[in-house]
């Protein structure tokens, strides 16, 4: 069982009184906002990854020098890092590495592009070293606050994200430290080079406290906890006064695993002492892979300044075709809208352009995850390291794989590296155009040729889509990474370099204001469409219904699930398995029109809104203090929708301080009656061959399971899309899973069914 300490919001006389809102520790919500600080600015940014956390992936120039080494001496993390090397040699390495890694010349260029925020990932060993950190990561804070002066003198805000824990939040290299790492074999048994070591199937935090691999978190430790929020403390305390400095995220990707009743805790009682030291910075709650609004709408209601962090990544996907991923990058505007209507500001704080997972190292040093990467993967030249002189970089061109190895197979071999795969144009042998690339062994076999090349072409497509997606109804997103030594598909530098995101991203409407037009369109129910059509087209589908559940939303939500899964365009699909958008005459294709109305919570807060939007037009204020009620209300709509409509790719939010939230917009009475007639009188005829048809082929188990849109994101995250029609809110002591679809991640059923 798992134990519950009882836990006491430990919050100072004076932090309270410095609050200017009002904390409710009963329900973990707050009251009397004024919005001193309103949420205006869209955030526009880009990670700084590896720098200060390790993530071999990202700079295998640091590791290459653990090839062939065995438990002793391998590193595979910050910590092990440290470790190995130790406190002086570990030392020399980093400091190298910090300065060449992020340099001035990086942030200038960054801004120059149009990017107004960086979220820096730092560890918790920063600001009080322990273990093997101790001397290694010496002259970390100097580096930050050389970097914190660049990106104050061009204008660039920052986000501090605490990346890594004391004794990790998700086990994995990029939380500091690979926990659950079981060595197999040895120099005393085997060859060097058979020796192995298992991660995935043992991967364990204890950040939260003790964790069991049957039982999942067994027993929560809140004195860990504790000391994480005194160290967040601490980062408030040097950081409250710095003019580049506008936030913290308190912690990065707490696996699944984490007690959501303590990691809420955690959340609130982190907010009320960090917003009395540091008031006007945004506090950021990483979802932990739980993107759902029964898990967090209304938490924190009222709360000034904060927003729920998303991940939002494809490398993960089943190999599929390019309007697959295009569709699947415009749907989650639809996902990130409903979070930003039940919880608040909602931020993608990492994402990528990387369709497959031939990343070297993405799932760790010389690892990979069972089945992964789904594809051959192209191998390249592994480059010249960005450190001079560094211990065994670049890899030998005469040796082969070398180990140790872990469960799955990456690492480079002969001097190439695995990279990510090319797209190829479509072609009367290959129809869809899938990311096929070649597989020779001599260099000239995998150059790119304009003939048969078209990565260039789907990476536009798809930059496009995703920063139209990200960049409407999110407050903001910051794309994964800045650069890399390897992945283009995971460099913002040189995704700007080759094309597939604008050089200049401060104006966004030409270049992506049409870019899902084609993915937004959606199966919704029909206006006119009978309750018992619509229940009848809902047991089709095997979704159950609770008796106060709003039929016709649940009937939207199940149509578009599955059309945009088995939709007549699916190239994807067999044939026998598409379906049109009709469910027995039930549904219909509509465009999801947004409007950016008034909440009709506070008059103040919608009026001030309303005067920001007019740019304080003495005639029309004079006007707005003249309303009030509904009457003032409508005057908002009519106002907040104006001005977003016409500034919303500029940056804008429909948020206005609070007085304002996104909406999707019903077709009006007379849209509705121009074809009921038609459709009143096809009805019965779409009853009864929809439903025989493809019943039959799919069968009714099949068919409700085919409900599910499945997405895979990083090895490290769970979710941030749909995964299913009905969400499950499962126990918050123990949640390893959100949705009805078959969990299918390594933080799913990969990681669930290996421990």
């Amino acid at each position: 069982m798992l134990s519950l300490p009882k836990i006491v919001v430990v919050v100072a006389a004076a932090a309270v009184v410095a609050l200017d809102f009002e904390p409710h520790p009963e329900n973990m919500t707050c009251s009397g906002d004024v919005h001193s600080t309103p949420w205006v600015e869209k955030i526009i940014g880009v990670n700084l990854g590896g720098w200060l956390v390790l993530e071999p992936w990202i700079t295998p120039s640091l590791f290459y020098q653990f090839l062939g080494a065995d438990s002793e001496g391998t590193a595979m993390d910050t910590h092990s890092f440290c470790r190995v090397l130790g406190p002086v040699e570990g030392n020399r390495q980093l400091r190298k590495h910090w300065e060449t890694w992020v340099t001035e010349t990086h942030i200038s260029k960054l801004a120059s592009l149009g990017i107004n925020s960086i979220r820096i990932p730092i560890g918790d060993w920063m600001f009080e070293p322990y273990g093997p950190y101790r001397g290694c990561t010496d002259g970390a804070l100097e580096v930050v606050d050389r970097v914190l002066g660049w990106a104050a003198s061009r204008g660039l805000k920052v986000l501090l994200d605490v990346h890594a824990v004391r004794r990790s939040a998700n086990g994995l290299d990029n939380g500091g430290i690979a926990m659950g790492v079981k060595w197999t074999s040895t120099l005393q048994d085997v060859a060097s080079d058979a020796i192995t070591f298992e991660h995935w199937p043992r991967r364990s935090a204890r950040w939260m406290g003790s964790f069991d691999g049957r039982e999942g978190t067994t027993a929560v430790n809140w004195t860990h906890v504790e000391a994480s929020i005194r160290t967040l403390e601490k980062i408030a305390s040097t950081y409250a006064a710095h003019p580049a400095v506008v936030g913290l995220e308190a912690v990065n990707e707490p696996w699944q695993f984490t007690p959501l009743w303590a990691l809420k805790k955690f959340y609130w009682e982190s907010y009320l002492r960090v917003k009395a030291i540091a008031p006007s910075w945004r506090f950021v709650m990483h979802d932990s892979f739980r993107f759902d609004t029964q898990v967090w709408g209304g938490f924190m209601a009222g709360c000034p300044d904060i927003a729920l962090d998303t991940h939002i990544y494809q490398a993960w996907f089943e190999p599929s075709t390019r309007d697959n991923f295009y569709s699947n990058a415009c749907a989650q505007k639809n996902i990130i809208q409903k979070m930003e209507k039940a919880f608040g500001p909602v931020i993608v704080g990492e994402w990528s352009l990387a369709t497959d997972n031939c990343a070297m190292w993405l799932n760790g040093f010389n690892d990979n995850l069972p089945g992964y990467p789904k594809l051959p993967c192209k191998l390249v030249p592994c480059p010249s390291p960005y450190v001079i002189a560094q211990p065994g970089a670049p890899p030998s061109i005469l040796k082969p794989l070398q180990g140790p190895f872990g469960t799955g197979v990456s690492g480079p071999q002969y001097g190439l590296c695995p990279v990510d795969r090319d797209w190829l144009k479509r072609s009367p042998g290959d129809e869809l155009g899938s990311s096929r690339v070649r597989v020779a062994s001599d260099l000239d076999a995998q150059a790119k040729t304009p003939d048969d090349d078209d990565t260039d072409e789907v990476m536009r497509n798809l930059g496009a889509k995703k920063l139209q997606a990200f960049g409407t109804v999110a407050h903001g997103f910051f794309f994964w990474n800045f650069r890399t030594e390897l992945e283009d598909q995971w460099s913002y530098l040189r995704a700007v370099d080759r094309g597939w995101l604008p050089a200049d991203i401060r104006n966004l409407e030409d270049i992506v204001g049409t870019a899902c037009d084609r993915e937004d369109v959606h199966c919704r129910a029909k206006r006119s469409a009978s309750d018992a059509d619509l229940r009848d087209a809902l047991g089709w589908l095997g979704v159950p219904l609770a008796d106060h559940q709003d039929l016709r939303a649940a009937a939207d939500e199940a149509f578009d699930d599955y059309w945009v899964a088995h939709r007549q365009d699916n190239e994807n699909m067999p044939a026998a398995r598409k379906a049109a958008c009709d469910f027995g005459g039930s549904a219909e294709l509509t465009e999801t029109p947004y409007k950016c109305v008034a909440r009709r919570v506070e008059e103040k807060a919608t009026r001030d809104g309303m005067v920001y939007c007019v740019n304080q037009d003495p005639a029309r204020v004079e006007y707005f203090y003249q309303l009030s009620g509904e009457g003032l209300y409508r005057e908002a709509d009519v106002v907040f929708d104006e001005y977003w409509e016409a500034h919303r790719f500029a940056g804008a939010t429909c948020d206005f301080g609070g007085g304002a939230t996104l909406v999707l917009m019903d077709p009006t009475p007379e849209e509705e009656e121009e074809d009921e007639e038609e459709e009143l009188d096809a009805r019965d005829h779409h009853r009864s061959f929809f439903f025989p048809r493809l019943l039959a082929p799919l069968g009714i188990f099949a068919a409700a399971a085919a409900v599910a849109t499945i997405t895979l994101a990083r090895a490290r995250f769970l979710p941030a899309t749909r995964v299913g029609v009905i969400t499950a809110a499962l126990p918050h002591e123990r949640a390893p899973f959100v949705g009805t679809g078959v969990p299918v991640r390594p933080q799913g059923a990969a990681a669930a069914a290996a421990i």
